[in-house]
């Protein structure tokens, strides 16, 4: 199983097109959306090309392939604008050969950990650094970073699970970069 993690959206519909150009390019079965969708929080500014609208439409047109979970900045307001359930603090996905806890990072993160196995691949985005880093206790931390808003000097990026192997991917072309 392929699938494509995003975080961090906060309703830029051009940087919702470059993924969803990579997406068509690398075929995942699923796209993870780990919250903060439309609004872009009162701490970050109003963006440039801040479309939560437009966003809105363009999410709803991959409904199917989508698994999203809250982030802190997506409200009961947004669900109305979606057609994929977008409230839940967390989720998860199985594969053949990972769990993965999906969550948006301001509720479970490294220093609050949920309550899973070792093994388990913990992924969340909030912070809009990417990161994929093997905690003592057996627990990956797995971070796309963020497609519209990247943080401390990073590149606008998503992650992607080949099936095997965890990467973070530059939003420009999809080439590997964590």
């Amino acid at each position: 199983m392929k699938i494509l993690f995003f975080s961090d959206v906060h309703g830029i519909p051009a940087n919702l097109e470059q993924l969803f150009s990579c997406a068509d390019d690398l075929h995942p079965d699923r796209l993870i959306l780990l919250g903060d969708a439309l609004y872009h929080g009162p701490r970050n500014g109003v963006p440039d090309q801040y479309e939560p609208k437009i966003t809105a439409d363009m999410l709803n047109t991959r409904k199917s392939d989508i698994v999203a979970v809250r982030g802190n900045c997506d409200a009961e307001i947004d669900q109305m604008l979606l057609e994929f359930p977008i409230m839940a603090d967390f989720s998860e996905i199985l594969t053949e050969t990972r769990r993965f806890f999906l969550t948006h990072g301001h509720l479970w993160n490294e220093k609050h950990l949920p309550p899973v196995p070792s093994g388990t691949v913990l992924v969340h985005g909030h912070t809009h650094i990417p990161e994929i880093r093997k905690l003592d206790c057996g627990i990956t931390i797995f971070n796309p970073g963020s497609i519209s808003l990247p943080k401390n000097g990073h590149p606008k990026t998503f992650g992607f699970f080949d099936g095997s192997a965890l990467t973070v991917r530059l939003l420009e072309d999809a080439s590997i970069y964590l």
